[in-house]
């Protein structure tokens, strides 16, 4: 049995398409499906209410609001089956995603799984073009060429898996698709990349957002360090990586206007990093868990 969770804060526009996206597959196992909301969410619920009268797999979470980890640590202890798979209710995710997260768990060795984000926005403005770039050029090439090598993954919390009863409790002080794989890396478990396991995200349309959503990205990768040994860290997404990797994103532009886009780019992430020291090592501000919405992306 799987058992699969969608977490959502005042999304009534979207939880529908995410639900029907689960529950229209062809799902080869026997499974449970959550919604975990708020309480005061009270559009989510009544949505979930009227999918509950057509399929009895459907159930409704109510958590106290706290953040998003909060809420996740809440209802493990609830959850029965030997693999839990989290999503969002602003995005949808592909066919046969769930059987595809679910194959990589044939590998014993296997604790957690991620699946690939891939961006719903349009290429022809500037925001929607570097979310595909980050998307396809960034991540998506990143976890393909770790996950070939059999290295360290962080898993993207649009789309995710781990066993069940192998960790009963996270810290929520550090995103939760970050810290958890690398509690199962403690404990001898791998990271395996479902690439076909695909999740459409709607990402920033505003510098504002798009800024403020990177800097809590990093601020959190900040935190890991008060988890795990520094010089054992194998941490994925930091600024030497970005130095280092980064004349890659020049290859995926096909037009001029995208070659600008892309130069643009690079400042604003040199900004968004500048930012998260500032935050964290001068005024020593952390990352917390809390329904932070991006509202752009709704």
């Amino acid at each position: 049995m799987i058992s699969i969770v969608v977490t959502s804060f005042n999304e009534p526009k979207t939880i529908g398409k995410a639900i029907d996206s689960f529950i229209n597959q062809d799902i080869r196992e026997k499974y449970e499906f959550y919604v975990a909301s708020p309480e005061v969410d009270k559009e989510t619920y009544k949505i979930v209410k009227e999918y509950q009268k057509k399929n009895k797999n459907i159930k409704y979470f109510k958590d106290p609001g706290k953040g998003k980890s909060y809420a996740i640590n809440l209802i493990l202890s609830k959850l029965k089956g030997n693999i839990l798979i989290f999503s969002d209710g602003d995005s949808y995710v592909s066919e046969n995603s769930v059987n595809e997260i679910i194959d990589k768990f044939k590998e014993e060795n296997v604790g957690c799984v991620t699946g690939r984000p891939v961006s719903q926005d349009s290429k022809d403005n500037i925001f929607g073009f570097w979310s595909h770039l980050l998307c396809d050029a960034g991540a998506h090439e990143a976890r393909l060429k770790r996950a070939r090598k059999k290295c360290f993954l962080e898993c993207s919390g649009y789309l995710w898996a781990f066993r069940n009863k192998i960790i009963k409790k996270f810290p929520i002080d550090i995103a939760e698709d970050t810290v958890v794989p690398l509690l199962f890396r403690e404990k001898n478990y791998r990271t395996a990349y479902a690439q076909n396991a695909k999740v459409y995200v709607k990402f920033p349309t505003t510098l504002r957002d798009f800024i403020k959503q990177k800097n809590r990205t990093v601020k959190s990768h900040k935190s890991l360090e008060k988890y795990v040994n520094v010089k054992k860290l194998p941490r994925t997404k930091t600024f030497r990586n970005e130095l280092l990797e980064g004349y890659k994103a020049l290859f995926y532009p096909k037009k001029f206007k995208e070659f600008v886009w892309t130069f643009f780019l690079f400042p604003i992430r040199l900004y968004i990093w500048i930012l998260a020291f500032y935050h964290t090592k001068i005024k020593e501000e952390h990352y917390t868990d809390g329904w932070e919405r991006i509202e752009s992306t709704k």
